[in-house]
């Protein structure tokens, strides 16, 4: 019988990323996928900065931005009127080292972290899925289908199912996924056209009752088109093809297409899993939560699930931590995907439905809201914490504790923009995948024998301005988690307090 430390079924972005980052922590990781390829027809198009973030402790956030193409601005066009042009510039100018929004489309994106993970040596086993799984100790046994219907076992500390919204791994565990489905019927579809919406910015059109949106490509003169389609009585979801949707996107936005790369058709769904695991089995991405494209939040917070995971598991396959730090998986991310669900619910809602209230709101008042959102600094900022998910925050979990001004841990860590392109930021540091502690101006000595004797890595920055600017204190304590959150801070430099802290972690350093 096999054996492995972490058997993953899914291989989409969140399986990939999981196995990426166990990978570097040297975890001997089995990725599994039932499907002969990776899917042509993705849906996912926008990579959040707080996934670039993520990238780049990674090593791989440079391939990512060369492939992609940031969305520098965008366009409102109402009943084939162009009644908005917005900038989007360096909107998170001053709070992520990627102020913007990234397109690089999910295909694209996945064939990227597969390459990645086969210079560390994984390969994803295609054809093969998951039909049951047992618990018997401290192990699981997890029962496997080959393509030829061979079957066979394997025995894993740990079992991630990424394996989207009709999870095996769901099923098998018995874990309810309440929600519902959304009654409008989407496409997506891949083209090479011209027209005034293919000139490299984002277009959203909207009417009574449908909408498109146009995503730029990194090459020119090709686009990703989502759009409703209005459905006829006794067609099946994939009975519809191009010809049902071009007269419609040829006369909203003057777009004539030249060729159709691939089209597909799918329906959205809004539930998230009663929780996210049980015993040593974790639900992540898809399997977890599905909600509306709204906001290009679906892929990134699949990857989100995946770091919080990942570093936890990594920890205790190594000795470093207690099993008990995995129920803080959970706690950190269901409460976040439970308010993601509740917000694009809302805001799809608004976007698709076809009462007077919402007709309003979308073709009179937002389109001549967001302009004047845009226009200022402070605006720019809300819209891209907002979408950027560098706000998202862990404060209630056990792992967090203390306060030192407006930074709490349990918060990301605030990003300090270097003062000269040739410097290095703050973020540099965390590279390295591990425990460490921040210290903004200069370490106390007992601070100093304390980090030494403990084995926490310990960077002191310079005192100036920007750093004031982020949100810091001179000389205060910052505990950052191998995934870039604050487990502690301290105003005081308190030895005793960071030493308690670290005990009731239980981790190794």
């Amino acid at each position: 019988m096999d054996q492995t430390d972490v058997l993953i079924v899914g291989a989409g972005p969140t399986g990939l990323v999981l196995a990426l980052w166990l990978a570097r922590r040297d975890v001997r990781v089995r990725l599994i996928d039932k499907l002969p390829e990776p899917a042509a027809a993705s849906r996912a198009l926008a990579v959040q900065a707080r996934t670039l973030e993520l990238y780049r402790q990674l090593g791989i956030v440079g391939r990512v931005i060369d492939r992609g193409r940031k969305a520098t601005a965008g366009n409102v066009w109402v009943a084939r009127r162009h009644m908005a042009s917005i900038a989007f510039g360096n909107m998170g100018a001053g709070v992520s080292p990627y102020p913007y929004v990234l397109i690089y489309p999910q295909d694209e994106h996945e064939r990227m972290l597969i390459d990645c993970l086969q210079e560390h040596g994984v390969r994803v086993e295609r054809r093969t899925e998951l039909v049951a799984l047992e618990q018997p100790g401290e192990e699981i046994v997890a029962h496997l289908e080959g393509a030829d219907r061979s079957r066979s076992s394997c025995r894993t500390r740990f079992l991630a199912g990424c394996d989207g919204a009709h999870s095996a791994v769901r099923d098998a565990l018995g874990i309810g996924f309440a929600g519902g489905t959304y009654e409008h019927l989407f496409y997506v579809a891949d083209v090479d056209a011209i027209g005034p919406a293919m000139n490299g910015e984002l277009h959203v059109a909207l009417d009574a009752t449908d909408f498109l949106v146009v995503f730029p490509l990194r090459d020119d003169g090709r686009a990703r088109l989502v759009g409703t389609i209005r459905e006829r009585a006794g067609t099946q979801p994939d009975g519809y093809s191009w010809e049902d949707v071009n007269p419609r996107v040829m006369r909203w936005m003057d777009i004539s297409v030249s060729r159709v790369n691939w089209f597909s058709t799918y329906r959205v769904h809004h539930r998230v899993a009663d929780r996210f695991g049980r015993g040593r089995v974790f639900l992540l991405g898809d399997s977890a939560h599905v909600h509306s494209p709204v906001g290009g939040q679906g892929m990134n917070t699949g990857i989100g699930d995946a770091v919080n995971l990942a570093w936890k598991i990594a920890a205790v396959v190594r000795g470093a931590a207690q099993p008990a730090i995995l129920d803080t998986y959970e706690v950190e991310r269901i409460a976040f995907a439970r308010r993601l669900v509740a917000t694009t619910d809302q805001a799809f809602t608004a976007v698709t439905s076809s009462g007077a209230i919402a007709r309003l709101l979308r073709l009179r008042i937002v389109p001549r809201l967001l302009p004047l959102l845009f226009a200022s600094k402070a605006g720019r900022r809300l819209a891209f914490r907002t979408v950027s998910q560098t706000a998202i925050d862990y404060r209630h979990s056990g792992l967090s504790r203390g306060r030192v001004g407006a930074v709490h841990g349990g918060d990301r860590l605030p990003w300090v923009a270097p003062e000269r392109d040739d410097d290095q930021d703050n973020f540099e540091a965390l590279t390295s995948l591990d425990w460490q502690l921040h210290v903004y101006g200069r370490a106390a000595p007992e601070i100093r024998s304390l980090c030494a004797a403990r084995g926490l890595r310990l960077h002191e920055f310079a005192w100036a301005p920007p750093v004031r600017r982020a949100g810091f204190r001179q000389d205060a304590l910052y505990l950052v988690r191998p995934d870039g959150y604050l487990a502690f801070v301290d105003e005081r430099q308190n030895a005793a307090s960071l030493a308690s802290h670290l005990d009731a972690l239980q981790v190794t350093l």
